[in-house]
Formats: C-alpha cells, structure tokens, sequence
C-alpha cells in the first residue's frame, strides 16, 4: 500500500526568505478588505498546520486546518481557534507545559489541501491521507525550514512562527471583538510573485455555502451512516452546517429523533450544527420544496420539536446569547410510525411511474434557457 504522503524536493516556496526582523508580512502579500465593516486585514483561506505537543511523533495528531487570521502587524497575527477544533487541543496541551505551540501557515494552496482543511475529520485522523485518497495519489508535502512542520509542497506562501476589531465572518455577522491568541511570525517563505488567495465570505451564496459544503456533508453522512445505517443522504451545506438536513428510513416510532440528536454529538455538530431537520428517506434533503413540503405536512409542533438547551457552539454563531453556548432545535419532520400514532397520513400522493421522466425533460429544457 502506498504511503498517503510524499516528501518531495526544494518547495517553489522556498525561493524567497524574511526570517526576524526583517519579517514583514505587508511586502509579501497584497491584504485587502473585503466586507464594508472589516476590522483590519484577514487570512481566511489559509491551511494551519500545527502538532500535538504530547505525541509531536504521531503523525495522526498533526492538524491541518483554516481558522480566521487576522493581521496585526508586519511580523505579528491573531488566530481565532474554536474550542471543539484540533489545533485548540494542541494549544490547550501546550499551555498546560508553558511552552510555545509552532505553526506554519501556508497560503494559495492545492484545492485538495482547502477541502481536507475544512473537513471535520476525528482527532487522530490525517488530513493528508484523505488529501492522498481524493487526489488517487501521494499528497506532496515538503519539511517546513523552521519549524519542520510538514506543510504542502505546492503551496504560494509559507508563514512560520508561534502560538487581537470585528470580521465579517462566514456567519454573514460581525462577530465582535475578542482576544485571541497572537501569532509571532519568525519567517516567511514564498514564491517570487506569490498568488494571494482570499476566500470571499457574506451572504450566500458564497464559497463556503459551495466549494466547502462538501467536506462538511461527507464526514457527517459517513459517521451517521454507522451508527444508523438507514440515514439516506445528509445537506449540512448551508452556513458551513450550522442548519443540518438529514434523510433517513425509521425502524420505530422516535427513530427519527435520535439521528436528529446523533447529529448534535458528532464532530462537526459539536460546533456548527444548531438545527437539525430530520426528513423521510423519500424527501430530498438538498431540495428544498421538498424539505419545505415535509415541514409543512409532517411536523407537528406538539411532539416534533426538540430543544435542548446550552449546547455547545462556535463562538462566531450570532443566534447565541453567550458566545460559544446555544439552545439546539431537533425537527422531526418525517412520518410517524408505530408505535407513534399521530396525523393522518395512510393517503399519501405518489407521482405517477412516467412522471421522472417529464420532470427530467423539463429540467433538462429550463437549463437550456
């Protein structure tokens, strides 16, 4: 079996240097505002590569990951780490020693390397080894120089160093001022005319509602899929998930609350999903009359909503009253089975057999237009 990774040779990053004092991050990147608001300058689309400090060895504990980063300075940053993410587990190790936690940052990345970042994976998961599985081949990374954290070998930029206005976050919201932890940057490393990519955030749709939904649904359907195998297809596209949408069969009357409440406990749920509809394994979940059809028809507000209060939450949801604390709402819009006997639902509306095929045909002509 071949190894996930790949340690390649000299990095195009490699061949321009600031290290010190001569570190200063305004020469090598062209910042840019990009909501009316902004507190300052941000890095939002960059990859975070860190190690736990316990097992710096155990190369399933390193984390890869995209935090928000602010730019304080010409050598100085803040990163905003939400508690129930990795690298806030790296930083919590690290200050129980007193030491410093090394980072490297790196920035204009392979798309593989955006989506395994933003993906929910479990604490001793690789994200290059998910990055080697959906390229079909090794990842390449590269030792970065200073810290010799592995980092990607294609990347623009190479920010390494160690672990303070509002942001329009992904939330669409400013989220408020806050103290985060401050990033000392002691070298940059970059291409000679370096690319700066920028993720553009606000109201959908916008990246995160697109090219990052998919590393948000997958790990969610797969996780649930094995504890449940009935679930049929999960939507946690909207808002990077902080609204789940999920399809499922139902063994028994309740089923369905408990793959609504599964959600809330799994890794991504801890810190994003705030509502959960549950829907039949019929009903479409990533469409939307459909999901409208089965609110309005299945869910009866006297059972079928389930709140549980002071759950969990990233900090940046504006709907919390106390940042990072929110009550969660379960919705159970599918059809009561035994031995749950509510509503009337034995006369069902089917589509006729030939019905799919003019609905394709339909389709297929209004795309045309």
């Amino acid at each position: 079996m071949r190894s996930p990774t790949a340690v390649a040779g000299r990095s195009p990053w490699a061949r321009n240097t600031q290290e010190g004092d001569d570190v200063d991050i305004f020469q090598v990147l062209p910042l840019i505002r990009l909501n009316d608001g902004d507190g300052g300058f941000y890095i939002d689309k960059a990859a975070v590569v860190s190690k736990d400090p316990e097992d710096p060895e155990h190369s399933g504990k390193q984390n890869v990951g995209i935090y928000r980063i602010q730019v304080k300075g010409g050598r100085k940053l803040a990163l905003q780490p939400v508690p129930m993410h990795d690298i806030a587990q790296h930083l919590r190790k690290a200050e129980e020693t007193g030491e410093d936690l090394p980072v490297a940052i790196t920035i204009g990345n392979d798309p593989v390397i955006s989506i395994v970042a933003s993906t929910p994976m479990k604490y001793d998961e690789n994200e290059y080894e998910l990055a080697g599985a959906l390229r079909g081949a090794p990842a390449p990374i590269a030792e970065a120089p200073l810290t010799g954290l592995p980092v990607p070998w294609g990347s623009e930029v190479v920010i390494e160093g160690v672990i303070e206005g509002p942001f329009g976050e992904f939330t669409g919201h400013y989220s408020g001022g806050r103290n985060m932890t401050v990033i000392r940057i002691d070298r940059i490393s970059y291409r000679t005319n370096p690319v700066f990519e920028h993720l553009y955030l606000g109201m959908p749709w916008t990246e995160v509602d697109y090219l990052i939904a998919a590393s948000t649904c997958v790990p969610l359907y797969e996780q649930l899929k094995k504890d449940f195998p009935e679930v049929q297809a999960v939507n946690a596209m909207y808002t990077h998930g902080l609204v789940v949408i999920v399809s499922t069969k139902k063994r028994y009357g309740g089923f369905a609350k408990a793959v609504g409440t599964r959600v809330l406990t799994t890794a991504h749920g801890l810190g994003y999903a705030a509502t959960v509809i549950v829907v039949d394994e019929d009903v479409d979940p990533f469409n939307l009359p459909q999901v409208m059809w089965a609110l309005s028809t299945k869910m009866n507000p006297s059972g079928d909503l389930i709140t549980i209060p002071n759950l969990s939450v990233l900090e940046l949801a504006p709907q919390a009253q106390s940042p990072g604390i929110v009550d969660k709402l379960v919705i159970d819009a599918t059809t009561p089975v035994e031995p749950d006997r509510r509503g009337n639902y034995s006369t069902q509306v089917h589509d006729l057999p030939e019905a799919a095929e003019w609905l394709t045909r339909l389709q297929r002509l209004s795309a045309r237009r």
